[in-house]
């Protein structure tokens, strides 16, 4: 029973190896202020950085713009104040000059209800993926159903735009360039994991972030081939 446990794990496991055995993955985080990060709030990037370096991927994150952080400047393509829109008239630029394996996306905020914004919100979205893939026909999406926002009644068009979100990585998703949805709406506590803006993440719901974001770039990601370490010399 032992061994064919372990011959289905490794048959699982090469392809992967077998594809891309020492890949280099090349991350874009893309989205307006959540993704970029400010002075009085937190960003997932840092946290997703160290999970993924602590589990052994090799990659680094990608974009025309740079953040500080405590390990050195983290890229990406977070626009702090901008909306999907915007972002869909300049990140495709970026990413052809760029481009990434892995396109993160959290965009949807910095709307308003009374703009009915979904349709738009949805065509933007739409619009960087097919632009991304002129690029790299390969890119891998991972599309985020957005964090849920406490500033009513402004944000309460979000559940709404999560279920279109879904449907849209449904839809565009193909075998070469796969779209997925990042679950990051729930378990998200507006009351406990923003802060006083209920919007922006704390440390707290950075770290939400992050491990949902780890969660899915691991069932897509391959680690590096594992080398055994040369024996130690026996001291005489």
């Amino acid at each position: 029973m032992f061994l064919r446990s372990l011959v289905l794990c490794l048959t699982a496991i090469l392809p992967c190896l077998a594809a891309e055995p020492n890949k280099w993955w090349r991350i874009m985080p893309v989205g307006d202020s959540i993704t970029e990060g400010g002075s009085t709030f937190s960003v997932y990037r840092l946290p997703l950085w160290e999970k993924l370096t602590a589990a052994g991927y090799v990659f680094e994150y990608v974009g025309s713009k740079s953040s500080p952080s405590r390990v050195g400047p983290l890229l990406h393509e977070g626009y702090g104040g901008k909306n999907a829109e915007f972002l869909a008239g300049v990140v495709p630029g970026n990413f052809a000059k760029t481009p990434a394996d892995i396109v993160l996306i959290q965009s949807g905020h910095n709307h308003s209800i009374e703009e009915k914004p979904i349709p738009g919100i949805l065509a933007a979205t739409e619009s960087m993926i097919t632009a991304f893939r002129k690029t790299n026909p390969k890119v891998i999406v991972l599309l985020a159903q957005l964090i849920l926002s406490g500033k009513l009644p402004k944000y309460s068009y979000l559940p709404d735009l999560g279920k279109e979100i879904v449907a849209l990585a449904k839809q565009l998703s193909t075998a070469d360039s796969p779209v997925i949805m990042v679950d990051q709406a729930s378990g998200f506590d507006y009351k406990t994991d923003a802060i006083d803006d209920k919007v922006h993440p704390n440390a707290a719901g950075a770290e939400k972030m992050a491990q949902r974001w780890f969660d899915a770039l691991t069932k897509v990601m391959c680690k590096p081939e594992l080398r055994v370490a040369p024996s130690p010399v026996p001291i005489k």
